[in-house]
């Protein structure tokens, strides 16, 4: 009997069903279909019965962060339902919310330092600004994901396009804008490729809707040490991990640990999601 697995896509009714994830989709699905699985995708809004699905992956549920409680209450019903999800429930509520970092952070994962707030004002940013001894920051959602709500900030800029409700901050590190965003792909553990992301000239966003520049990147011993530092200290176990490092004074930091709605970037990878398969091959026994 052919196995049958499902990629959630997003919400029909947001912006992000107008993007490029129709082209994601047939990346992820190439390598499973290579396999002999049958691959279908819903929006993950109204995704309908997956019970009769072998594997439901949430790879392209983009936009989630901007429906929090209703990704949670999805999250739960899936759970309830005994939906075969990958990656599994627990982690799809807790990598959903940015104080993921701190935990890991906690468990001695190098993470860019944060503070979180409940809202960001000017008071907020000016404390951040002292306690991490820079007059340049970011700041985010905590619930958040490609760039949305996300501004860099010096004393004396306006803060009206960065995040409406809690939010985390964080020290702005000049590489982001000469080395670039390093991303670790892992599948079932295993590291697959690298790629590095550097944003366009004047800016620090490095995602595709933002023209960042992406290209292949060979993973060095420290970066892989770093990623791989990372997923201990998360201690969960993950069908696929996108760890996101940047380089400051001669250290890696996590930017990021993306486990709900990454992008693979297969079209990097020398073996075309070979791994990728394989670890889906696995979690299906």
């Amino acid at each position: 009997m052919t196995r049958r697995v499902v990629i959630l896509t997003p919400d029909p009714a947001g912006p992000e069903a107008a993007m490029r994830w129709p082209a994601v989709l047939d990346r992820n699905a190439a390598p499973l279909r290579a396999l002999g699985y049958a691959v279908d995708h819903r929006p993950w809004t109204d995704a309908g019965d997956l019970t009769a699905a072998d594997l439901v992956l949430p790879l392209l549920a983009w936009g989630y962060p901007k429906q929090p409680e209703r990704w949670r209450d999805m999250v739960s019903g899936w759970k309830a339902a005994s939906v075969r999800l990958a990656n599994g429930p627990e982690v799809l509520r807790w990598n959903a919310d940015k104080v993921y970092l701190g935990m890991l952070a906690e468990r001695g994962a190098p993470v860019v330092p944060a503070r979180y707030v409940d809202r960001v004002t000017p008071d907020e940013m000016a404390v951040a600004a002292a306690a991490f001894c820079t007059d340049k920051l970011v700041a985010k959602p905590r619930f958040s994901s490609g760039a949305w709500q996300t501004i860099r900030w010096s004393p004396g800029d306006p803060i009206d396009a960065g995040p409406t409700g809690a939010a985390i901050i964080q020290p702005f590190l000049p590489d982001i804008e000469a080395g670039g965003e390093l991303s670790l792909l892992y599948f079932g553990g295993r590291f697959s490729h690298a790629i590095r992301k550097r944003p366009q000239p004047g800016d620090f966003r490095v995602q595709p809707e933002f023209d960042g520049i992406i290209t292949r990147h060979e993973a060095a011993p420290d970066e892989l040490a770093a990623a791989e530092a990372v997923l201990t200290a998360a201690g969960k176990p993950l069908l696929y991990a996108r760890i996101d490092l940047v380089r400051h004074e001669g250290a890696l930091l996590l930017i990021e640990m993306e486990a709900i709605e990454p992008d693979l970037y297969l079209e990097h990878d020398p073996a075309a999601g070979a791994l990728f398969g394989q670890a889906v091959t696995e979690r299906l026994g």
